[in-house]
Order: structure tokens, then sequence, then C-alpha cells
């Protein structure tokens, strides 16, 4: 993602940080959306199959083919798999070549540098032409914060690290704002396609169509992100989209079926995959200490200060002002699940949540899972002393605290 470009506004991973989740498809998906909009790829072909890529590449014979493994997340090219196949990426002599190589990638786990040592399994691979550019560009549409809108980010220096382009050289960077309603005029996009030195009168006009259309899909599809690196332009003089990066708001699931119909949910980690079937906001961390919180900003806050007390979080957690018993049940259930989970701390406070609800909740998960790893508790407000007797009655061994200090630092003491 563009997470330093500050020239550009607040780039991709900005543009996506006020969101729990966001929805990213895979680049055989991005290139059938691209296509739907009329805007130019090199003929692809997904494959699941080592027999289905060896028939892709036949197709592709005339012009030679490039396999990718289909995983959600960057540095494909560079990463390994963890069966020793190195890279993501590869060049296909022959359509033999094409199946031993999927059936390599095929089933086995990508490590990229994104994706942590865990990596992410390869379910599908694309086979493409080979079309090599003789110039490749960089393209992006996103929300910018500062400019209050959309904007198209675009540089010459395309088909590597964006970010290391904008550190060594901002000038390297264009911005250019985009009217939200009306979108990039003609003029306006052609402007542009000259500034980044695209060499043929063909090459600027096929360049500032793929501009304007980029913005309709962003628009029409509630996108978050668009990343087009590289844009080539190739040497009989056209402009293609060669690859392609696409993120979705998850607020707008509900308009765009099908666009969420094509989420990978093999690419994403389980235990919050199950999280979101409750509607639980959880997202899976590296710590020993599980959380269990009401509130963003409360979760936040619990992460803190667990830090300060030399521990670290299993997850965040934040069950919402809407839980009930049986969604903090299931909460505990996917804390629990975590072997690296050493001890517990659920801290609440109860505005519109009840401190009760969330007592019956955690002392049913408690007795169902025969519990063994220790259990701090921090209940304040709205039915607190209520919750406080259904612990003291449950007979479970659930520590109690009402300062936040003391209870983070038990509940570190007690993960190690």
């Amino acid at each position: 993602m563009l997470a330093s470009l500050r020239k550009a506004g607040s780039v991709a991973r900005a543009a996506s940080a006020g969101q729990k989740r966001f929805l990213s498809i895979h680049e055989y998906q991005s290139v059938t959306l691209l296509n739907s909009y009329g805007i130019p790829t090199p003929k692809s072909i997904a494959a699941k199959t080592p027999q289905e890529a060896y028939e892709a590449a036949k197709q592709l014979s005339s012009t030679g083919s490039v396999i990718k493994a289909q995983v959600l997340a960057g540095g494909r090219g560079k990463g390994h798999f963890d069966n020793g196949l190195k890279g993501g990426v590869h060049v296909v002599q022959s359509p033999e070549q094409a199946k031993e190589l999927a059936s390599k990638m095929l089933g086995a786990k990508l490590i990229t540098k994104q994706t942590g040592a865990a990596g992410r399994v390869c379910n599908a691979v694309m086979l493409a032409e080979r079309r090599d550019p003789s110039h490749e560009y960089y393209v992006a549409v996103l929300n910018d914060r500062n400019v209050g809108g959309p904007v198209l980010v675009a540089s010459a220096q395309g088909g590597m690290n964006i970010e290391e382009v904008a550190a060594k050289d901002p000038r390297a960077i264009i911005t250019t704002p985009i009217n939200f309603e009306n979108g990039l005029s003609k003029s306006e996009a052609l402007d542009l396609a000259t500034k980044l030195g695209f060499k043929t009168e063909t090459s600027r006009d096929e360049a500032s169509d793929i501009f304007i259309r980029l913005y309709k899909i962003f628009k029409d599809k509630d996108a978050t992100q668009i990343e087009i690196n590289p844009l080539g332009e190739t040497a009989d003089g056209h402009a293609l989209c060669m690859d392609a990066k696409f993120g979705f708001d998850d607020n707008a699931d509900f308009r765009q079926k099908d666009v969420f119909a094509l989420r990978d949910v093999t690419q994403e980690e389980a235990s919050e995959v199950e999280a979101q079937k409750y509607n639980l906001n959880f997202i899976k961390l590296d710590g020993s200490v599980g959380c269990l919180v009401n509130g963003a900003g409360l979760a936040m806050a619990t992460m803190d200060v667990l830090a300060l007390h030399g521990g670290n979080p299993a997850n965040f957690l934040d069950v919402g002002g809407g839980a009930t018993p049986e969604t903090v049940k299931k909460a505990f259930e996917i804390i629990v699940a975590d072997p690296k989970v050493k001890s517990i701390f659920i801290n609440i406070f109860g505005g519109i949540m009840r401190c009760d609800y969330i007592a019956e909740g955690v002392i049913n998960a408690a007795k169902e899972l025969s519990l063994k790893v220790p259990l701090i508790v921090r209940l304040k407000g709205t039915k607190e002393a209520e919750a406080k007797e259904m612990i003291r009655k449950s007979g479970l061994k659930i520590i109690p605290f009402d300062d936040l200090d003391e209870a983070a630092h038990n509940a570190v003491k007690l993960a190690v």
C-alpha cells in the first residue's frame, strides 16, 4: 500500500485507516473488473489445477506467458513458498513448465514481507500473456483526507515500490484532485498523461481513458483503493494495466453484492472470519494476554496499559455496545481457542453495555470450556454490583479488580 506518500495526501493505507476491515480481491478478479469497464489488460486466465494452468499456457503460447500466484499480499515476486519454491511470479517457457510450477504453487503457502512467517495459501494461479512494456508507470485512485475527496496519484516511476520513490523524490509523484460527481475531464486526463511522459498520441489517449475509467470503477463500486503498478506503455505505443490491486469499503457490502461475492476467506485469519459472523470487532495479534473489551477506544487503551506493564495483547476485541451473553460467550470462545493465550483480561465499562450481560456470558463460557488460563475481570458502570455478585456466586476462579493498572499488571504477570 501507499503508506508513506505524504505528498499524495492520505494514501492507500490512510484511506482505509478508519475502517475495521476492507475487502481485497485477487488479481485475476481485478482484471475481470477492469475489462468490464473497457480498461485494457494483457489477456489473462485463472487456473485452480495444474492441468488448467497447462491449458491456459497453451492458449497463450503465441505470446508466451507469466504465471502469478493468487495470494492477497504484496511482494509476491520476491516471496517464497513453504515447500521451497522461490518466487510467486515466474516467466513460463512452455505449457509443461506452467503445469509444473502450478503444481508447486497450488495448495502451498506463499510467504512475503506482508504475510508474516505464516504465509497465505495459494488456491489459484493466473496465467497472463507476456507483454514487455517499454516504460512502466504507476497510478492509483484513493481518498485524500487533506483534499476532502478522491485523488489520482501517478508517477512515471512505476513497476517498483512507490513508497521508496516518494521518499527519494517527492516531485516524482503527481497528485490530481478529482471532482467527486463528474470525475476527471478528458482534458485533465490528457494533461496528466502528457506530464507523465507517454510517448505517442495513441498511448496518451489510451492512458487518459484509463484514468477516467478507473475513477468510474472507484465511485461505482465503493472502492477505497485502486492501484495499478505497473501501467505499461508497450513498444507499439499502447497503454495496458499490467497489475491491479483493489480495496472496497465494507460498509457498502449491502449494495455491492457482486463485488463482495468475490471475497476469499481462505486469505483471512480464521478467527477474524468467525468473529465477523457475530458482529465482533476482532483482530488477532501475537501476544499472550487475551483481551475482551467494549468500545474501540477502551480496547486501544487496554492494549496500551498492558504494554506499559510489559505485556503483549493476543488480540484486539471490541464486543460493542449491543453485545448479548451469547455474543460474549462466542468472543470468549474465540480468545480461548488461541494456544498463545496465557491469561485473559476482561475490561468493561458499562454505559450502553450492561456488566451483568458480560458476566453471564463469561461465566457460561468458562464453565463450558473448562477454562484453565487465569481470568482477570474489571467491570465498571451499569449493573456493576449485580455482575460482581454473579461472578462471586459462580464458584469459578475469576480474579476481580477495580483499578485498571492493578488489573493489567496482574494479567501480564499471570501470562508469563
